[in-house]
């Protein structure tokens, strides 16, 4: 019995055959204070006895529980104890919503060590027929209920994307309590779903990006260098309203990407980006910059016009007319009423990144300065982009641009 036989002390139970292995038991202290025994099970006595071993040093450190856990019950305790404290606020958005409105609803009352792939599989199948709107109530909370709610079910089934999120957030919660060991696989990793499909969106070319911006000058659109930075530095939409004027150096003509803001929940947040490499010093074209102190001169200028309501806690580049971060999905629809605006198709605007590469050689921006702006490791592929831009309309679009903003670019 791996050298562990000698006499027991009392209460400690001993190993019995059970089923087609062993079992033996400890006595613990449960959660609510009461005494109860927990079972150890194996398919041999030195298998059980290791986990007899292991359960005594964990009786002795604390309450044990004795009952396996719901998935509801667990899934709680996941969100609690490990996502909120150690992942980004986002993250706790994202899987919290997934666990109260796709997970919990169907899957919650079957204990966590009893979940097996089958029904991992089954869930999925039927979620992706399950009417949202009807299950989360949404028409009986509208002032003009007009479909569930008035028995006309309007179909809004989950899209691939949202099974995917689901079936994720369960995978993460389950990888965790492998780790605590509290089951052995992960049964919903063992699932495939669908990949979301991609709709394919044409970037814009060098010419609509051209008359969109020149359209922005012309209108003088406080959110214009914005657009500037998003369409010549690929940058996203978060990093773009996080920068502060702390991230400008005008003097060596660069920038440093290092916080953007985020929408989490209720809460707005001005967070560091993730990783390291995006913390960034980029080059800045002089169109940039050209935009950047126009901008400058705007903000002080409503910040006069406001007086004492200007409320600015981070120096942010851009503002509201208040000096309030801007909504990350206000920018996207402002995005979208600009460009509609200047008779252009409307694109998302993370679909303008590769507009940015054939931007850049327009603006006849040195292909060493334009590849750290591309992040591309090889200067080949930058050149392969600066091969691919054609002259004629570029020029024409750059030279518009060029006149409405007063004679700068490039």
């Amino acid at each position: 019995m791996g050298g562990m036989s000698g006499k027991r002390g009392n209460g400690e139970g001993s190993i019995y055959p059970y089923k087609n292995g062993c079992a033996a038991y400890v006595w613990v202290t449960k959660p609510d204070g009461k005494r109860a025994r927990k079972y150890v099970y194996g398919k041999t006595r030195d298998e059980v006895h290791d986990k007899w071993i292991k359960l005594h040093t964990e009786a002795k450190k604390g309450p044990v529980a004795t009952a396996h856990r719901t998935l509801s019950a667990f899934l709680a305790y996941w969100l609690d104890s490990i996502v909120k404290p150690h992942l980004a606020p986002l993250s706790y958005v994202s899987y919290e919503g997934y666990v109260r409105l796709y997970i919990a609803p169907h899957l919650g009352t079957k204990r966590l060590d009893k979940l097996t792939v089958r029904d991992v599989r089954e869930w999925l199948t039927k979620l992706a027929g399950i009417c949202q709107c009807c299950a989360q109530g949404k028409d009986s909370t509208r002032a003009r209920q007009r479909c569930c709610a008035v028995g006309e079910c309007c179909e809004a089934y989950p899209s691939r994307r949202v099974i995917q999120g689901a079936r994720d957030a369960l995978r993460a919660a389950l990888t965790h309590a492998v780790t605590e060991e509290e089951i052995g696989k992960n049964v919903a990793s063992l699932v495939k779903v669908p990949k979301p499909r991609r709709r394919r969106i044409k970037p814009w070319s060098v010419a609509e990006a051209g008359r969109f911006l020149a359209d922005g000058a012309a209108r003088d659109d406080h959110l214009l260098a914005a657009w500037v930075l998003v369409l010549c530095l690929g940058l996203r939409r978060g990093e773009v309203l996080g920068l502060t004027w702390k991230s400008v150096d005008f003097d060596t003509g660069e920038l440093y990407v290092d916080h953007q803001i985020q929408r989490a929940g209720r809460q707005l947040l001005h967070r560091e980006t993730k990783t390291e490499e995006s913390d960034d010093f980029l080059p800045l074209p002089a169109l940039c910059l050209k935009a950047l102190r126009m901008r400058r001169a705007q903000q002080q200028g409503d910040r006069k016009a406001v007086g004492d309501l200007w409320q600015d806690r981070h120096d942010l580049i851009f503002t509201t007319k208040y000096g309030t971060p801007i909504e990350p999905g206000n920018l996207t629809r402002m995005f979208a009423l600009r460009a509609r605006r200047a008779g252009l198709r409307v694109i998302p605007l993370r679909n303008t990144r590769h507009t940015c590469s054939s931007l850049l050689v327009a603006l006849k921006v040195h292909p060493k300065v334009a590849q750290r702006i591309l992040r591309h490791s090889q200067i080949a592929m930058t050149m392969e982009v600066y091969a691919e831009a054609s002259e004629e309309e570029v020029r024409k679009a750059i030279g518009k641009l060029s006149d409405a903003m007063g004679g700068a670019t490039g």
